[in-house]
């Protein structure tokens, strides 16, 4: 198939046939699909306040998003971006608390850059080495990695983090200079939202992406590898150490996810505060089909879909919060296991209009 059916085309069709099926979920509710639809969209879309909400969950998705991308491209199925960037989280921390008192704003976020990434790429580390190395399926470390930082993490937070005489299972507050600068500052009509200057991050992380994988050399030779390791190999590309070095890329992208949530929201670690970002970027990667327009237009996708999702359950009380947790895996079942449905009835549609 063309390019723009398989680009377009094919991930339009199975968007559309999640959501028709979604529509029939919540009639089964006893709610009208028609009208719950008009209430997600102007919730998360027409409304200043509440597109600024989608925008700030769509900047951590693209960061969980760009982690599986990379990881597909060099044709490793990273399932691990939730782990990582629960342990990212942890770095962005221990930067936090021992700087956050003695050093300016603009020191503090690179640092916590630097510590997300850091923390990010080492969970990442070991799954790849194990794949490169001793041939480790990396669908299976990598999921069984998120069970373990999870499990980590609590003994972290619980025996190390909290502050005494408090029952919060998360770490202390930072402080104001820590916190990411909000862009309601700019933009009042944005109303009192998270929304902060990660969101140009993630944009620019799309950007250096889209030309790293598709102009650079580099690129070329993970695509290559992604496509046909023997022949990757043959073509003189170091099969171990670049799949180390692209689930450390990788990682890293999931940490850094874990900087728009931390440092431009709630200002502190807790428990699961990832809240299944690092699932949500595997859908994305499907649906986006790993090119950076793709992954920025599903990741505002799903922001929209969590934001709308919230004020629809407000008002629509037959309608819960889950629902749209089932529509997010309804995406993926149409996106992933089922993403060439459609692909014989466009090929045939195809060949009969040249014919």
């Amino acid at each position: 198939m063309p390019r723009w059916a398989t680009g377009f085309v094919l991930p339009i069709l199975n968007l559309m046939s999640a959501l028709l099926v979604a529509a029939l979920v919540i009639h089964l509710l006893g709610e009208d699909p028609l009208e719950s639809m008009q209430i997600l969209i102007n919730s998360a879309v027409v409304n200043p306040e509440g597109l600024s909400y989608t925008l700030f969950y769509a900047s951590t998705f693209v960061f969980t998003g760009l982690a599986v991308s990379i990881a597909m491209q060099a044709g490793l199925f990273n399932i691990g971006a939730e782990g990582q960037m629960y342990f990212g989280g942890l770095g962005v921390t221990l930067a936090m608390l021992a700087f956050d008192a003695s050093l300016p704003w603009y020191l503090l976020i690179p640092a916590g850059i630097i510590g997300a990434a850091l923390f990010g790429a080492l969970w990442a580390f070991i799954p790849g080495y194990l794949q490169a190395k001793r041939g480790s399926h990396i669908v299976v470390t990598t999921i069984m990695f998120n069970f373990i930082c999870a499990s980590l993490m609590n003994f972290v937070i619980v025996k190390y983090l909290i502050p005494a005489g408090e029952q919060n299972t998360a770490s202390r507050v930072f402080s104001t200079a820590a916190e990411m600068p909000r862009l309601n500052s700019l933009f009042p009509i944005l109303g009192e939202t998270p929304l902060n200057i990660g969101f140009f991050f993630a944009i620019a992380a799309l950007v250096v992406y889209g030309v790293v994988m598709g102009r650079s050399a580099w690129g070329y030779k993970v695509r290559a590898l992604g496509l046909n390791q023997h022949a990757a190999h043959y073509a003189g590309v170091k099969i171990s150490a670049m799949i180390i070095i692209v689930m450390m890329i990788s990682g890293a992208l999931a940490g850094l996810g874990a900087v728009n949530s931390i440092m431009g929201s709630t200002h502190y670690l807790s428990l699961n505060f990832v809240g299944g970002a690092g699932f949500v970027g595997i859908a994305i990667a499907l649906m986006g089909r790993q090119h950076p327009v793709g992954i920025f237009l599903s990741s505002v996708l799903f922001g929209a879909l969590i934001q709308g999702g919230f004020d629809l359950s407000l008002e629509k009380p037959n309608i819960p919060t889950e629902t749209f947790i089932f529509i997010q895996g309804l995406i993926i079942l149409f996106c992933g296991a089922m993403e060439n449905l459609y692909a014989p009835a466009i090929i045939k549609l195809i060949k009969s209009r040249k014919g």
